[in-house]
């Protein structure tokens, strides 16, 4: 009989991550090299609310791209300069590049989407397109 020492850490995060994916088009899509930055989203009557943390970030270095049914939300440092006068003796801060991808429906007007960022919090706004209602019509009887 072998034993097999049980990490809750280890089997909670397996199992999180397999029900992270679920529903798979929310953007829980892995990109080697990116890291990845929670996300929240919540669902109104006029649209979708992607709250993105991007704290210790510049909004100058954030991308958001919309196209082929995807909506795209990057960041990429760009290169500091190397200051001479002082040397970094521990540096503990990560601003690393991410990228995440959401899915892009029918449901959704690409051409009103709205960005704003606040307080190290990237807030993208996707309304919903406006239903149309077929109008109701008589029909006569011949």
């Amino acid at each position: 009989m072998t034993l097999v020492k049980h990490n809750p850490r280890i089997f909670n995060t397996v199992v999180d991550e397999l029900f992270n994916g679920f529903p798979a088009a929310w953007g829980r899509d892995f990109h080697p090299g990116h890291s990845q930055v929670p996300v929240n989203i919540h669902e109104t009557a006029d649209g979708y609310h992607i709250e993105l943390q991007a704290a210790g970030r510049s909004k100058d270095d954030i991308s958001i791209h919309i196209g082929d049914g995807l909506i795209t939300i990057s960041f990429e440092k760009k290169e500091e300069t190397e200051n001479n006068d002082y040397k970094t003796i521990r540096r503990e801060f990560s601003s690393g590049s991410f990228k995440r991808s959401f899915t892009v429906d029918e449901k959704i007007n690409t051409e009103g989407v709205q960005a704003k960022f606040e307080n190290g919090i990237l807030k993208v706004f996707l309304p919903k397109k406006e239903e149309v209602k077929a109008a109701p019509k008589q029909v006569t009887i011949s």
